[in-house]
């Protein structure tokens, strides 16, 4: 009686050892959207009127940026991922009586520097998923001085996401998808720059503003 065997051979992984540097970089694009909580005070003016603002709708930014990747265990990672983000938020003012209405597109580009602590889980074959969390401070770059709305140069918040590392023969492919949370109040209420004093009725409606954005972003490493 004769008896066959087979050895299956495995197949060999791309870049086997890449999650064991002890530092690595790297670089992301991407795109995004840009969204604000507003708070209203209900503020009436001389004539009465009452404003509220909204995001109606959201527009497409870019994103790019670095990586720099420093290895804590099997499982974590500490990174730091400087980024620079272009994007336009449109506001839509509308009085609460008349139903009047006043729209305005305002540029929004920034640096942001966000410093995530990453949690990998076990690779699977050249797959490994990973969560990642953290906080960020953000700076405003170029805003107009004559904006209906002005907002304060510094921002900062806490981000998390979700991602899977693609091993290919060369360098990882990361596709991910992060989400910002603001914390603090970025609507400028000092607007002694306006010469037309009739628009301050717009930041008088604000309570306060936060920042939140949704990120799909692509990194290289």
């Amino acid at each position: 009686m004769c008896v066959n065997t087979r050895a299956q051979a495995r197949k060999a992984l791309n870049q086997p050892f890449a999650d064991q540097k002890m530092y690595h970089l790297g670089f992301m694009v991407g795109l995004h959207t840009q969204d604000l909580i507003f708070s209203h005070t209900g503020y009436a003016g001389n004539n009465g009127e009452t404003w509220f603002a909204e995001i109606p709708s959201y527009s497409i930014g870019f994103s790019v940026g670095i990586i720099g990747d420093r290895y804590l265990n099997q499982y974590m990672n500490l990174r730091l991922a400087p980024s620079l983000h272009f994007g336009e938020r449109g506001f839509v003012f509308k009085e609460q009586t008349s139903g009047e209405e006043y729209e305005s597109a305002l540029r929004s580009n920034y640096l942001s520097i966000p410093i995530y602590v990453k949690f990998s889980a076990d690779r699977m074959g050249d797959f490994r998923p990973y969560f990642l969390a953290g906080g960020y401070a953000a700076y405003s770059i170029g805003p107009k001085k004559d904006d209906i709305l002005r907002f304060k140069t510094m921002d900062y918040g806490l981000e998390f996401g979700v991602g899977c590392n693609i091993y290919l023969p060369l360098f990882k492919l990361c596709p991910e998808l992060k989400f910002s949370f603001g914390l603090a109040d970025v609507v400028n209420k000092d607007r002694s720059d306006l010469t037309d004093k009739d628009m301050l009725k717009y930041t008088q409606a604000i309570s306060s503003g936060k920042t939140r954005m949704i990120s799909l972003v692509f990194n290289f490493e």
